[in-house]
């Protein structure tokens, strides 16, 4: 996780491409737009995740001497374009969905105006990060929707891909409302409450169950969580409830138990009736292990006992959709409008903006996609965030970004956010953006 040059993290087809734009002097303005074509399977909106590192990455953006050594020896590049790479620096400006906002489908979360060899390289970070992001904070938002006001916490990290996306799901889940991360790094980079217990291992190193429970409430005496479901879960609560006891007449108190396997829902009416009979209501009943949105949505409606849940594998790798159709098209380029005519894959050409509308109650409306110049009245989503390859002003801090994501969240409609077969939202286009695709496909056809 040591700082590193990132700026050759890109898909080597950007860097010919940009060798191919130097030779032909191929340098003008473009613009490209960043947008997910289509929802994943019971999804209904997107949380936009991952600006922030975008534009630290442009602002930073340099080939250091190593970079610029390591394509010499791969004998592809011409010693002018190296030249030209030493002192390339991105100066171009940004437009973008805030972290934390709502966005649709076909809505450009982002879009970059550049010279098109600096708006090129910067594609696949751009892609790289907005995509993980947005994808997690989306599939954590759902989690925390779905859990019915009960905490959810991020147990996700041993099982993301890499240490890089453990550290992005745990900032996203953190923006979209979990209550903390069992990743310790992420709690000290990004300031989120870190969160654990323990492992059936330390319960098995035991000669006998409640003798780990002893041990570990004698180190975390006021803090203390007891995984119950290593053996038996039922016989783990009782010796739980014996612990308790022995803890309040010490003065202390056992905070909670955690199941982590079995029957979730039937053992947590089992494990709550054990200790409301020990006169122990005040102990908590944490559930975990393989946990996702659709199971915790199928607890609140039954109302299962469970006070708070820990959620890993299927949130940190967004399981049941893992990948979104994510884009980023040039849409302008020396001020003439562009597009992309391939079947089912038809962009819209032109810089944009996204105004959205909301009812008297305040609610999400509508949403429509039109031209940047246009005055189409509603809230303009993408705010301008870089200009002249500079950030503008302080960036909104990750507490911030969270309290603007459960302000948007609150004014989704419910059957938008549903957690199966939600209501489709409405975006439309603007007449003057629909009349400048139509008369750049036709303009495309006579070429």
């Amino acid at each position: 996780m040591a700082p590193e040059n990132l700026t050759l993290l890109t898909d080597l087809y950007q860097l010919t491409m940009a060798q191919a734009y130097f030779r032909e002097q191929q340098m003008g303005e473009a613009t490209f737009s960043l947008f997910i074509r289509s929802y994943p399977p019971n999804r209904g909106y997107f949380v936009s995740a991952g600006l922030t590192d975008v534009i630290e990455y442009l602002e930073d953006f340099a080939f250091d001497a190593k970079a610029l050594d390591y394509l010499a020896a791969q004998k592809l590049f011409s010693d002018d374009f190296l030249h030209y790479l030493a002192d390339l620096r991105f100066t171009g400006q940004v437009w973008a969905i805030p972290e934390g906002r709502i966005f649709f489908q076909d809505e450009p979360v982002l879009e970059l105006t550049a010279p098109i060899i600096q708006a090129q390289i910067a594609e696949t970070f751009i892609i790289n990060q907005i995509h993980l992001q947005s994808l997690i904070a989306s599939k954590a938002a759902r989690c925390v929707h779905a859990a019915g006001g009960r905490a959810v916490v991020d147990f996700a990290l041993r099982r993301t891909h890499g240490t890089d996306a453990g550290m992005k799901v745990a900032r996203t889940s953190y923006l979209t409302g979990f209550h903390g991360t069992s990743n310790v790094l992420a709690g000290l980079r990004y300031g989120i409450p870190i969160v654990g217990t323990m492992a059936h291992s330390f319960v098995s190193s035991f000669e006998n169950e409640i003798d780990a429970f002893r041990a570990y409430v004698a180190s975390f005496t006021n803090n203390a969580i007891l995984l119950i479901d290593t053996y038996d879960t039922l016989i783990g609560a009782r010796n739980a409830v014996q612990v308790a006891k022995e803890m309040a007449a010490r003065g202390q108190k056992l905070i909670g138990v955690r199941i982590d396997s079995g029957d979730l829902a039937a053992q947590a009416l089992a494990v709550r009736k054990i200790f409301d009979e020990a006169a122990l209501a005040e102990v908590k009943i944490i559930g975990s292990g393989g946990l996702d949105e659709f199971d915790l949505a199928t607890m609140s409606e039954s109302n299962t006992p469970y006070d708070s849940y820990g959620v890993g594998t299927k949130m940190g790798t967004s399981a049941d959709a893992p990948w979104t159709d994510i884009s980023y098209k040039l849409v302008e380029y020396r001020a003439r409008p562009m597009l992309k005519l391939s079947p089912g894959k038809i962009s819209c050409p032109g810089k944009k903006q996204v105004f959205r509308h909301r009812d008297g109650q305040g609610y999400l409306q509508r949403d429509l996609i039109g031209l940047r110049d246009e005055e189409m009245g509603g809230e303009r989503l993408l705010k301008e965030v870089m200009r002249n390859g500079k950030i503008m002003g302080p960036h909104p801090s990750l507490v911030e970004c969270r309290a603007i994501f459960t302000d948007e969240f609150a004014s989704l409609p419910q059957n938008v956010k549903a957690i199966r077969s939600p209501r489709r939202y409405e975006v439309n286009l603007t007449a003057k953006l629909k009349n400048l695709r139509d008369e750049t496909v036709e303009k495309i056809g006579r070429s």
